[in-house]
């Protein structure tokens, strides 16, 4: 709640502001209310989502994200037939509204089920559970299983020292901590915010002259309505295959716009654009593949790396280091954000088309890097992934744990547990599974904690 008044308190003073200084403070406030939130959101929903709705959940955070750029991107773009200082300061002032609404919002939600066994509040706990997991039945094995899990790994953190950034760079977390911030940092280097951020460049070099702000808006559109597949499938797909599909076709994308400027472009005349950054200029039907698969670049990012870099991150980590570890990654992502609002301009500038090649680079590097190293926590327990990471079992790789490409999506078996629905060969299957998870807590913790 602290951090909705601090986002109503930035909006009022940059809205109020009367010179360059007040508006950096409004800013930094709601910079750091802003990043705070988008650190602590997932974590909240991915302690308190039942496994089979966990990646659902969490990617309405990212889905809400768009319907904000959409929402804001036409606010700003109807302000700016107003004369006066209210074009500026009207779309400032109405940040504040999502603000208070969360606040309203935050009166009702319960806490982390996981946060209040760590403070010993175990009925209030179990309560939650059974409201959101048990469906009102306090008797649920679905909930008392997950109940033991979480008694089981809250006492085992209580035994170790507390939490600090240091530990996240042990032998035995770092492998997770790379794949949670590379997740973040492959996010942005996916070239998304070039799209975001720059495409009136963009389309300015594709001969859309002056009006290039309506069809920019294409693109927010297309952002929110293909992030709906996510909300509806991502469980079902899995985490590795919607960043590897995500990543191939992203590549596909660029190449094919680093292509058609290469060769069908030609370099701007002196005095032709405003700005420099508009380097090239193409026209015809190149122009239009351009414009085409930028929208097609935007749609394969969508409902894969965009709800995906925010689900995955908060599934990789225990209870005790979980919400520094988000907010590790998270800090990374918009570390990376704000660079490439730096690097992108001068790129364009000065190699022109090929800063397209170096996003396509990028996305073939994540390919592989997704491939080999992040492994599948789709539809598992939070405890269950520790399993994953546990370099002590027969088969696993020191400091990694299972490999990445033996990780599978066991969404059938957590749906029958879920709905306590056990055919007998699910039933082995997942009771084997439970054997694992329970081994794991008892001996070999220890060592991947």
């Amino acid at each position: 709640m602290k951090l909705t008044n601090g986002r109503v308190i930035g909006s009022i003073i940059v809205c109020a502001s009367v010179n360059i200084p007040m508006l950096c403070v409004g800013r930094i406030i709601n910079g750091f209310s802003v990043g705070i939130c988008s650190a602590q959101v997932p974590v909240y929903i991915s302690e308190l989502a039942p496994p089979s709705k966990r990646g659902r959940l969490v990617g309405f955070q990212q889905w809400a994200i768009t319907w904000g750029i959409l929402i804001m991107f036409f606010i700003c773009y109807g302000c700016s037939f107003i004369n006066g200082r209210a074009a500026f300061r009207l779309p400032w002032g109405l940040q504040m509204i999502p603000a208070m609404l969360l606040f309203l919002g935050l009166l009702f939600l319960p806490e982390s089920p996981r946060w209040l066994a760590k403070k010993d509040r175990w009925e209030e706990s179990k309560a939650v559970l059974t409201l959101v997991h048990g469906k009102g039945d306090p008797n649920s094995p679905w909930v008392n299983r997950e109940m033991e899990e979480i008694r089981e790994m809250v006492e085992f953190e209580r035994r170790n020292a507390d939490v600090t950034y240091l530990e996240l760079l042990k032998p035995n977390m770092i492998n997770r901590t790379h794949i949670g911030v590379f997740t973040q940092i492959w996010s942005q280097l996916t070239g998304m915010n070039v799209m975001m951020y720059y495409i009136t460049y963009v389309f300015t070099m594709a001969g859309l002259g002056d009006d290039v702000l309506p069809p920019s808006g294409i693109q927010f559109a297309i952002n929110v309505v293909m992030t709906i597949p996510a909300l509806l499938w991502m469980d079902r797909w899995g985490r590795r295959p919607t960043l590897l599909i995500g990543a191939f076709f992203m590549c596909l994308w660029l190449c094919i716009n680093a292509g058609l400027f290469a060769v069908y472009s030609r370099p701007a005349r002196p005095g032709e654009f405003a700005s420099a950054s508009v380097s090239m200029s193409v026209t015809g039907p190149p122009a239009k593949a351009i414009i085409a698969s930028t929208y097609l670049f935007v749609a394969s990012f969508a409902p894969t790396w965009g709800p995906v870099s925010w689900t995955y991150p908060p599934e990789l980590y225990p209870l005790r280091q979980r919400g520094k570890a988000v907010a590790l990654c998270t800090s990374a992502n918009w570390a990376f954000n704000f660079a490439l609002a730096y690097f992108v301009p001068p790129a364009f500038a000065n190699i022109t088309w090929k800063t397209y090649v170096v996003f396509a680079v990028f996305c073939f590097a994540m390919f592989w890097h997704v491939f080999f190293l992040f492994p599948e926590t789709a539809n598992k327990p939070l405890e269950e992934v520790e399993h994953i990471f546990d370099d002590t079992k027969p088969g696993s790789v020191r400091y990694i744990g299972t490999p990445a490409w033996k990780t599978h999506n066991t969404r059938k078996a957590v749906l029958l547990a879920e709905r306590n629905q056990f055919d007998a060969d699910e039933k082995l299957r997942f009771g084997h599974q439970e054997n694992n998870s329970n081994e794991k807590t008892a001996v070999p913790t220890s060592t991947a904690v």
